[in-house]
């Protein structure tokens, strides 16, 4: 009898240490450093033969993707598995309204200092399939709002006047946590026509 108590305490010693280090993730106890070490591994592009941009937040990625990782999964497989030449501009359902896809095909426009934008209810995976753009991205603590989040539309707008700006093309996509502010779909000379696919994956924290 005594051995079968010792059994099943040492059972519940180990899924209490189990959960204690997934707690440990969700709450909060991510380091620049673990963080970094997990998002060089690129694990999580789930099979999806494409770079991301570097100019990621990496902390707040690694704990956006462990707080929800079904969905951010079901984000890079989409990318992974669609033809988008297939597919038209319009919204796609991937899971519910937890995870969706946008797409997206017109001229880009001049960049301004005033259409910078920022979410609370989701990320952004921006991902271009034709053509090239500009996208800025900057933390939105660095912002001047311009105009008021709007919940109905989860958007916000803002001025950077000097903001970091990226070439997106096709091979590179780019991941916006909602720490960040953007500025995307903006012209390169040369190329008019630009397709992009933006996942939209549910704030998890």
């Amino acid at each position: 009898m005594r051995k079968i108590h010792t059994t099943v305490f040492y059972m519940l010693m180990a899924l209490m240490l189990v959960a204690s280090v997934s707690n440990a993730q969700s709450d909060g106890a991510w380091t620049e450093e673990k963080a970094a070490k997990w998002y060089d591994s690129q694990v999580w592009l789930n099979g999806l033969k494409a770079t991301p941009y570097q100019v990621v937040n990496k902390l707040e990625f690694a704990k956006q993707y462990h707080a929800n990782k079904a969905a951010w999964d079901k984000a890079f497989a989409f990318l992974r598995d669609t033809d988008f030449t297939r597919l038209r501009a319009g919204k796609y359902p991937i899971d519910d309204e937890n995870v969706y896809a946008t797409i997206s095909e017109g001229p880009p426009r001049e960049i301004s200092p005033l259409k910078w934008e920022a979410h609370h209810t989701y990320n952004d995976i921006h991902f271009v399939v034709k053509g090239k753009e500009k996208i800025g991205v900057m933390p939105v603590a660095n912002a001047t709002v311009n105009q008021e989040y709007s919940a109905t539309k989860d958007i916000g707008f803002y001025t950077i006047d000097n903001g970091n700006f990226y070439v997106a093309e096709p091979g590179n996509f780019f991941i916006v946590t909602t720490k960040e502010a953007h500025n995307p779909s903006n012209k390169i000379d040369g190329y008019d026509g630009v397709k992009k696919v933006v996942v939209k994956v549910k704030n998890a924290l």
